[in-house]
């Protein structure tokens, strides 16, 4: 079985959410949305207080090479712009009062689009990586390297999240061309997909499909693993090759998309579609009602939860992501994004909230790293403020996926420990 050196096996709890279809959720009275829901700089806003917005219409401009355009989610009037609180930060907000007409601003569809065509609709549709990183998909497709693999990330590997299980099953043919459309943007015919073996049935439905599409696509089964879906856990999983220390996975010839990002590159180019809404799986053990809702960016993470019955007394957590690499909130004031793929509520039991105690030198964490690093060691420099010794062990390699937390019997908080080794490095001029 394809898989990646060390890792981690927790438990998948995907079973709550994996057979409930996708769900449209109903648009509130006023969004909330973030001008900053992707990697790089927040996109300017473009327009004031007062102003009238349809859904689809651009209300941020990408700044810089790294941004991405985003756009109002209902149609009605501007009636604030302020900063408030996202899942892993602060950002200026478009705040709309939603007048329940739903006009739209679309594109024109794009018919067999030469590559350049498919790059430019891409940022013109404000495509990202809806994996949770938010990397701007118009750049990634741009890359210096000869590239000759394009691997669609179908893994799925964090528990309970099933937004991407869904689109295999329910929309197989629209995520196949939005991922051939991708792979025709890098100039290849043919692309993978590649998926844990507990989805055998979504790899069987892609086939078909692909057959009945003639769309030149592989399906590659790996092992259930965590981090399976990590990038470059999946290249080397997928092709054997790896991508050298501080490299990008271009570099190896290959580019990673997710599953997410295909579907919406597909209703770019054939409907016009800009990116304003995606799937987001709702569940845990203090979730009453598990989800997979179409929820439109800037719905207040509060109105998700009350519809699957609110915030009951056995939760004790709330997650936005997944408990792997997700960001635990004190409410959910905030708004769902182009990167929200779960909202979490996880009970005592689950969110395994012990206090953390001194290193027992056990080498768990070493043992289990998917980055063969040392973060017993990185932990203990950054503890004692030696910056230079925590980047001399590799700490900006590190991928936090948090398999080293999981593992760790003292639970010590290791991820936090990688995140600050990494911020000092920064601040200091080290390598990024």
């Amino acid at each position: 079985m394809k898989t990646f050196p060390h890792g981690i096996h927790p438990k998948g709890n995907k079973e709550r959410s994996a057979n409930v279809a996708v769900a449209e959720f109903p648009a509130p009275e006023a969004v909330s949305i973030p001008l900053l829901q992707h990697a790089g700089k927040a996109a300017v806003a473009k327009v004031r207080k007062g102003d009238y917005v349809k859904a689809g219409q651009k209300i941020g401009e990408a700044e810089g090479a790294i941004s991405a355009a985003v756009f109002s989610s209902v149609s009605g009037e501007v009636i604030a712009i302020e900063k408030r609180p996202t899942a892993s930060g602060h950002c200026e907000h478009v705040i709309i009062k939603n007048d329940g007409k739903y006009e739209e601003e679309k594109l024109a569809p794009l018919k067999n689009p030469a590559p350049e065509q498919i790059v430019r609709r891409l940022a013109d549709c404000g495509i990202v990586g809806m994996g949770g990183a938010g990397f701007p998909t118009a750049v990634k497709l741009a890359p210096r390297d000869k590239v000759d693999a394009f691997i669609i990330n179908a893994a799925e590997c964090e528990p309970y999240l099933t937004c991407d299980y869904r689109i295999l099953k329910e929309y197989p043919r629209e995520f196949l061309m939005g991922a051939q459309y991708m792979a025709a943007a890098l100039g290849l015919e043919t692309f993978f997909v590649g998926l844990e073996d507990n989805k055998a049935d979504a790899a069987e439905i892609l086939d078909k499909a692909a057959s009945d599409n003639n769309i030149c696509a592989k399906m590659v089964l790996c092992h259930t693993k965590y981090p399976q879906g990590a990038e470059k856990q999946l290249i080397y999983a997928v092709t054997k090759r790896k991508v050298r220390v501080g490299k990008l996975p271009a570099s190896a010839g290959v580019i990673v998309c997710n599953v997410h990002t295909a579907l919406s590159a597909f209703y770019a180019i054939e409907n016009g579609e800009k990116c304003y809404k995606r799937i987001v799986t709702v569940s845990g053990g203090g979730v009453k009602t598990p989800a997979n809702f179409w929820v439109r960016t800037g719905t207040p993470v509060s109105a998700v939860l009350d519809a699957c019955g609110g915030i009951g007394d056995a939760a004790v957590k709330l997650l936005i992501g997944g408990p792997m690499m997700g960001f635990a909130q004190s409410n959910g004031d905030i708004a769902v994004t182009k990167t929200t793929s779960g909202i979490l509520l996880l009970t005592a039991d689950e969110a395994s909230a012990e206090e953390s105690g001194p290193c027992i030198n056990c080498a768990s964490c070493v043992k289990a790293c998917p980055m063969s690093l040392m973060p017993v060691y990185i932990d203990a420099c950054i503890l004692s403020g030696d910056v230079g010794g925590a980047e001399k062990y590799g700490a900006m390699n590190c991928i936090e996926c948090g398999s080293c937390a999981f593992v760790c019997p003292a639970r010590r908080p290791l991820v936090q420990s990688m995140r600050l080794a990494k911020k000092k490095i920064r601040e200091k001029g080290g390598k990024r």
